[in-house]
């Protein structure tokens, strides 16, 4: 029992993160808390930017300076208050950088029981020693192959590899492998130093020339005297010369960008580690076996296969018996889970976003935890409906531990269960940031400026699609890929196509595939595939120079008398650029401060205050706002602002069709969720006026919206269609099928008992396929109440 003094709820006051309004909540702790609202509307700011930010502000503050910057921090919440918050645990879908050593039993721990049962119970050949448990993980200097170091393959720096082209001379970039900029330079300077001629072809270089250059382990430093370069002197300098092997080498293993990875393994040759055969572990550890199959035989069986294989030894009390029955126990959450077609060798980075938090979900409920907040961000994510009560069932079990959950989450059938809802909206962007309502579920039928209201309490039907006729077929031949194995599948063409089936059926795959192949048909002629990768990489990228519009608006800026006046040309007003930008910031619009013992920190500039500009180019303005100014405009606002220009006014109301009229201009690619990625990308699709012959191909395309956004989304498909188009979506959402003309059912299971197509035709006839896992779902689809409208689309 609760003692009576102790107040059962998380209380917070006046919060701003983001588009929050200062808000006021309650939340009650040891419950299932559901954040719902449309897509922008500030949940996400509340349960993550505000509650679990808070949560680990506290911590922190309890940890010593020295070990704070060995933990990821979040921002400090702008918030006045908040009470009664226990520990925190974020399970969001983020990754950290991809490794091709983290996998599906190193982020679940169960490979840690996998090799202790090898270790205590697996049968070693007759004379061998026993091996400690570390001597069956490649990550460890007792386990790694001692040829690859643990990694399967041998990656090698060939001077083929690294001089692609032997007709160029070194100054002429011959060694593809240098890194570029100045730190090229250098290298090539050091060498004219050294006495090598870095102006005939590589090829006519001495042998022993290009071998030193090339693979030596000698690091001579020299004093560089830099040639003259366009009326600049520069100063000389000790420069240390490293070979171009140790370079390209040291990039691939110990670069944290993965993009400096790929661009280093493109100068890399690869083959099969001879010594282990791409197994990974010293010879030692691959002749134990158990139930007569190696460690790397039992870490690549899908997890539901692992499970019956340990089955008959868990019964017992030796160690066979006992680490089995662990093993089992574990196994069997993230079956639960729908994720019993995934190996326990399965590379982190190969997971999407909701496999990993579901993951990690399961390792939660075996941690025996209590009394902590969860925070999981929409953990329904790539998941089947077959499997969404699986998902809600271990929720409850986290709750009913002593814990609670927080979830923001779009799924209807998942939020109709939980204890208590904070919904939040009406709108997106400046339109929202309110709680609507919070609360147990009923009452928020009374609420009516909800959005949310009428997906759980639907009032009133809506139409059923009428199916449209394909204008033609595409058939693809022998599709393999992954589980896809010699797969024929015939694709109708000038109809909208969803491809359903349980997680890890296949439906990905096939996209993929179909992406593939569809290129070489002549009755297409693009092949667009819309995925959910990020616009841009660094925070330079936004919305407006992805869509282009931003060239548009630099030459109105350009073409004012104020700018003709100083000569201003559309360049000025890029903060790309010297000239126009802020050179304190060089047009980040923040600087970086680093911290004794603490992680670098960002902080608004102190010269532009984050307006990225100089004072100069922020004089001028456009119907009374600067260059800054426009950028920090929202979709809908800047729609209104530019309504008499014709190009930037189409690629506004484009947006606004796909649902993003709460973006600003300015805002940062890395600050856009991959939804958001993915409608940003659809509508420059939607801005052409050639549509007719084109593929369009979408990869769960609703993850991370809102019902009512949803609508939104599938209005446009259809528009596509409608124009010519033929579009084929890979979806969870029963509500897109049932809206479709051709579904296409993957399964039966997932992993290798899927890969094959179940079922076929229109949304009415999948949903009487008696072998279909999705045809109950699809035909509770067909026949559900829904709305026509909601106050957003009114």
């Amino acid at each position: 029992m609760r003692s009576p003094e102790v107040d059962p709820y998380v209380r917070v006051r006046r919060a701003r993160v983001h588009n929050l309004r200062g808000v006021d909540v309650v939340l009650p702790r040891d419950a299932l808390v559901a954040f719902t609202g449309v897509s922008g509307s500030g949940k996400s700011s509340l349960a993550f930017g505000t509650l679990y930010a808070d949560s680990q502000r506290r911590y922190l503050e309890s940890v010593a300076p020295y070990a704070r910057r060995l933990l990821q921090q979040v921002e400090t919440p702008d918030v006045d208050e908040v009470t009664g918050l226990p520990p925190a645990v974020a399970l969001g879908q983020r990754r950290a950088v991809p490794s091709s050593r983290s996998s599906v039993g190193t982020v679940t721990a169960m490979s840690n029981y996998l090799r202790m049962l090898l270790s205590r119970a697996g049968r070693y050949p007759e004379g061998a020693a026993h091996l400690d448990s570390n001597a069956f993980s490649p990550n460890t200097v007792e386990g790694a192959c001692p040829q690859c170091h643990g990694m399967g393959t041998l990656y090698e720096a060939t001077e083929k590899s690294m001089v692609p082209d032997p007709g160029l001379s070194i100054r002429d970039g011959a060694i593809a492998s240098w890194p570029g900029a100045w730190h090229g330079k250098n290298l090539r300077d050091i060498l004219a130093t050294l006495g090598y001629d870095i102006d005939i072809p590589w090829r006519d270089l001495p042998a022993e020339a290009r071998q030193w250059i090339l693979f030596t382990e000698e690091r001579p430093v020299v004093t560089v005297r830099p040639q003259r370069e366009a009326g600049r002197i520069q100063r000389s300098y000790e420069g240390i010369y490293t070979s171009a092997k140790d370079l390209v080498l040291r990039a691939f293993s110990e670069s944290k960008s993965e993009a400096r990875r790929k661009s280093a393994a493109q100068f890399l040759t690869t083959r099969t580690c001879p010594l282990c055969h791409g197994e990974r572990l010293r010879p030692e550890a691959l002749a134990v076996t158990f139930g007569g199959r190696t460690i790397t035989e039992l870490a690549s069986l899908p997890l539901a296969e692992l499970a019956e294989v340990l089955r008959p030894h868990a019964s017992g009390d030796d160690a066979a018996a006992v680490l089995s029955r662990d093993l089992i126990a574990r196994i069997e959450v993230p079956v639960e889970l729908g994720l019993g077609y995934l190996s326990m060798s399965r590379e982190s980075p190969t997971l999407s976003g909701g496999e990993l938090q579901r993951l990690r979900l399961g390792t939660q409920l075996r941690s025996g935890l209590f009394g902590v907040v969860y925070v999981l961000d929409e953990p329904s994510a790539g998941l089947h409906p077959a499997d969404t009560a699986a998902l809600t069932s271990v929720l409850m079990r986290l709750r009913d531990s002593g814990n609670s959950v927080f979830l923001v989450e779009h799924d209807m059938d998942v939020v109709r269960q939980a204890d208590w809802i904070v919904d939040v909206g009406p709108g997106a962007g400046t339109a929202g940031g309110h709680v609507l309502y919070s609360g147990p579920l009923d009452a928020l039928r009374e609420i009516q400026n909800s959005a949310t209201r009428h997906y759980l309490f639907p009032d009133s039907v809506e139409p059923q699609h009428i199916p449209r006729k394909p204008t033609g077929a595409l058939k693809l031949r022998n599709l393999t890929e992954h589980n896809l194995h010699a797969l024929d599948v015939e694709l109708p063409l000038g109809v909208l196509t969803v491809i359903t089936g349980v997680s890890g059926s296949g439906k990905s795959t096939l996209l993929h595939a179909i992406s593939r192949q569809a290129t070489a048909e002549s009755t297409i002629d693009r092949v667009v595939e819309v995925d959910q990768q990020p616009i841009g990489r660094t925070p330079r990228s936004n919305l407006a120079t992805y869509t282009g519009l931003f060239d548009t608006v630099r030459k109105l800026f350009a073409a004012t008398p104020a700018a003709k006046q100083r000569r201003y040309g559309a360049g000025r007003f890029s903060f790309n650029v010297a000239g126009g930008r802020c050179e304190t910031c060089q047009g980040e619009g923040y600087v970086t401060v680093e911290l004794l013992f603490l992680p670098s920190t960002y902080t608004p500039c102190p010269t532009c205050h984050g307006a990225r500009y100089n004072p100069d180019t922020l004089e001028i303005t456009y119907r009374d706002n600067n260059i800054a100014q426009v950028l920090d405009l929202t979709v809908d606002e800047a729609t209104d602002f530019l309504s008499d220009t014709p190009a930037p006014h189409r690629a506004l109301t484009t947006l606004q069709r796909v649902g993003l009229g709460y973006l600003r201009l300015g805002q940062p690619a890395t600050e856009l969720s991959g939804g958001e990625a993915q409608r940003v990308k659809l509508a420059s699709e939607l801005q052409r006026t050639k549509r007719a012959a084109t593929l369009y191909l979408l990869d769960e395309p609703t993850t991370g919206l809102h019902p009512a956004d949803t609508e939104v989304l599938v209005r446009q498909l259809h528009s596509l269609v409608d124009a010519g188009a033929t579009v084929i979506i890979a979806e969870h959402d029963m509500t897109v099928a049932a809206k479709s003309d051709h579904i296409i059912d993957m399964g039966p299971g997932g992993g290798q008992d899927g890969g094959q197509v179940v079922a076929q035709g229109t949304p009415a006839k999948v949903a009487r396929s008696p072998r279909s896992r999705t045809a109950p779902y699809l035909s509770a689809a067909l026949a559900r109440r829904a709305p026509l409208t909601t106050p957003a689309q009114a």
